[in-house]
């Protein structure tokens, strides 16, 4: 599973590395975050279809935007189901009522500076763990997304735009500390992830798979991070 990341680099950066446009809340509703946790802002990369009107050929447009994490179906009836459907798992993603219309038709791509995962000692005791990308670079999570609005709100209430990170079994980077893991996706795969018009399932489906064994790092930090009222640099600090 993936219940906790970071995210510190800038939206302005952000939208540089995945080559989108960041819309006009992003700036100001982001803050950087060594805990984030679910029901928190996020940010999401995400590929818009042109318009009706738009000439032939006309290519989707990428925004860098916020969503809730925690992601609640159109038909919900209210928005708590978002504090549970905060991962959305692979083997299901495209079959689960819950995710199955976002699979097909919203999906995006959940930046983050790294995640945490616990692993459970002999003694019982659960030690987290920070995981990076190798390389330096931000980690792409696959992700999903709904808009959401109460049933009869006026008209003109603003939707509620949340999204879910696909989890699936664990890569050999995670060896020893968990079973799954968040799917990241490589770079090659943004544009075929992110299109609108992609309706090959199995194409997208190949794309939720552990990434090759190299890719991500981890270390052991302090449990602190294990409570949402800690949210400093220094979770991310190698435990003494």
């Amino acid at each position: 599973m993936c219940g906790r990341f970071a995210l510190y680099t800038p939206p302005v950066r952000l939208a540089r590395y995945f080559e989108a446009s960041l819309t006009e809340d992003a700036e100001p509703a982001y803050h950087p975050s060594w805990n984030v946790a679910p029901t928190d802002l996020v940010l999401g990369v995400r590929d818009r279809p042109p318009p009706p009107d738009a000439p032939a050929g006309a290519e989707p447009e990428r925004l860098l935007m916020t969503f809730r994490w925690g992601l609640v179906p159109r038909w919900s009836k209210d928005a708590t189901s978002g504090g549970r459907l905060f991962n959305a798992r692979s083997e299901t993603v495209d079959t689960k009522a819950s995710f199955r219309d976002a699979f097909r038709a919203r999906r995006i791509i959940v930046p983050a500076d790294g995640f945490y995962e616990w692993h459970l000692e002999k003694t019982g005791r659960k030690q987290p763990h920070y995981f990076t990308r190798a390389d330096g670079a931000p980690l792409a999570f696959a992700g999903l997304a709904e808009r959401w609005r109460q049933k009869g709100a006026p008209e003109g209430t603003p939707y509620l735009r949340s999204c879910t990170v696909i989890t699936a079994p664990a890569g050999a980077d995670m060896e020893g500390i968990h079973d799954r893991m968040p799917v990241i996706l490589d770079p090659s795969a943004f544009d075929v992830w992110l299109d609108p018009g992609n309706e090959d399932v199995e194409e997208l489906r190949a794309l939720l798979r552990p990434p090759p064994p190299g890719t991500i790092l981890h270390h052991p930090v302090q449990t602190r991070v294990g409570s949402v009222r800690n949210n400093d640099p220094e979770l991310i600090e190698p435990a003494r």
